[in-house]
C-alpha cells in the first residue's frame, strides 16, 4: 500500500497530466470576467446589473438617485472593480428556442478551470462576474463535477439570452432611473414597509434573514376596469384596473402581521391610491426543511385591489424624491 507522500506525489501527476490535456485541448485558452454590481430601480423594483466601475461606492458621490447607501458610511472610495483573467477550456452548447413572443438561441456553457476562481465562489452580496468569449455574455449558475484528485474545476450556466440584455448596464450615462418600468400596482406596494422590507416577487435579494415581504401580482389576473382610459388636458393617461396580489411574509409574529393589515386598510381608506375589494385574511403557511425538522414563520395574504395606473406613477415618484437624496456634495 502507497504511504502518504506517494499517494500526493500520484494525485499532483495525475491533477498534472490533465492540466496538460486541458492546456492542449484548449490551446492555453483565458476567460476575462467582469465585475458588475446589482442595482433595484427604487421606483419599481427592477434589477439590474451594472458594470462596477461605473458606480461609486456611495451614492453620495453620484449624480443619480439609484445607487443606495447606508447612514455613516464612509464616503470614500474603496476598491475599484474586479477583472478576473482565469486560464481554462470553455465549449458551449446551442439550442434555438421559438416561442409567441420571441426567437432565440440559448448557449449552455461549460468551463473547466485549472483552479478555483475564488472571484465566482466569493459570497458578496449583490454581485456577480459576467464572462466574455467572441461576443457571448454569460454567468455561472452552478459548480458540479469536482473530483479532488483532478484539481480540476468545471462551472456551468447560460449566456444572457437577448430578452435580458436591458438589464446588463456597462455605463449609467443616460440611464432612466424616473419613469416606471411595471405597469401594476407594485409600486404602491413597496412605498408599504414600515414592518418589513417589500421585494417584488423572484427579485428578493439572496440569503437575507427575516423578516422580509414578497409581492406577487398575478400577470394573467391584472385587469381593466373602465372600457377607455381617461386622459385629462394635460395628456395624462387615467386607466382604472384591477391586480391580485399575494404577499408572503416571512419572520413575523401574529401581532406584526395583524398590525400590518390594518396599516394597508388605513392606507388604502387614508389616500384612496388603491381599493380593497375583497376580504383579505392572513393565513399561515408551511415551508420545511427536512434537515432540521422544522418549519419557517411564514404567512400569506391574498388581497384584490383597485387603482389607476397614473395615480401610482405618481406615488411611486414621490416615494423615490423621499426616500433618496436629491442634492449631492460635489
Amino acid at each position: 500500500m502507497a504511504n502518504v507522500n506517494e499517494a500526493a506525489a500520484s494525485n499532483n501527476q495525475f491533477a498534472a497530466g490533465l492540466a496538460l490535456g486541458v492546456d492542449t485541448i484548449s490551446q492555453n485558452q483565458s476567460i476575462t470576467f467582469r465585475k458588475y454590481k446589482r442595482l433595484i430601480l427604487p421606483i419599481d423594483g427592477t434589477a439590474f446589473w451594472v458594470l462596477a466601475d461605473s458606480l461609486s461606492p456611495s451614492a453620495i458621490f453620484n449624480n443619480s438617485p439609484i445607487d443606495t447607501y447606508a447612514l455613516d458610511q464612509n464616503p470614500s472610495v474603496v476598491t475599484p472593480a474586479n477583472t478576473v483573467q482565469v486560464k481554462g477550456s470553455l465549449h458551449y452548447t446551442t439550442d434555438f428556442t421559438q416561442d409567441e413572443s420571441e426567437g432565440f438561441a440559448t448557449n449552455r456553457v461549460v468551463f473547466t478551470s485549472e483552479s478555483e476562481i475564488e472571484a465566482l465562489n466569493a459570497i458578496e452580496q449583490n454581485t456577480i462576474y459576467i464572462g466574455e468569449f467572441e461576443g457571448l455574455k454569460f454567468a455561472f449558475s452552478r459548480r458540479g463535477s469536482f473530483y479532488r484528485q483532478s484539481n480540476l474545476f468545471h462551472y456551468s450556466g447560460y449566456a444572457i439570452y437577448p430578452a435580458m440584455e436591458t438589464q446588463i448596464i456597462n455605463s449609467l450615462q443616460g440611464f432612466d432611473y424616473e419613469n416606471l418600468i411595471v405597469s401594476n400596482s407594485l409600486p404602491v406596494w413597496l412605498t408599504l414597509n414600515q414592518f418589513f422590507p417589500m421585494y417584488p416577487s423572484y427579485l428578493v435579494p439572496d440569503n437575507i434573514s427575516p423578516p422580509w415581504c414578497s409581492v406577487h401580482i398575478t400577470p394573467s389576473e391584472t385587469e381593466a376596469m373602465q372600457a377607455t382610459p381617461y386622459i385629462d388636458k394635460n395628456g395624462s393617461h387615467f386607466q382604472l384596473a384591477r391586480d391580485r396580489v399575494r404577499l408572503t411574509i416571512y419572520g413575523t409574529r401574529n401581532f406584526t402581521a395583524m398590525d400590518f393589515v390594518d396599516y394597508v386598510n388605513d392606507y388604502s381608506i387614508n389616500t384612496d391610491v388603491i381599493g380593497i375589494m375583497n376580504t383579505p385574511m392572513m393565513m399561515d403557511d408551511k415551508r420545511t426543511q427536512a434537515e432540521l425538522n422544522i418549519i419557517a414563520q411564514k404567512k400569506v395574504i391574498e388581497y384584490e385591489v383597485s387603482y389607476y395606473q397614473e395615480r401610482v406613477r405618481n406615488v411611486a415618484r414621490q416615494y423615490i424624491t423621499s426616500v433618496f437624496e436629491t442634492t449631492y456634495p460635489a
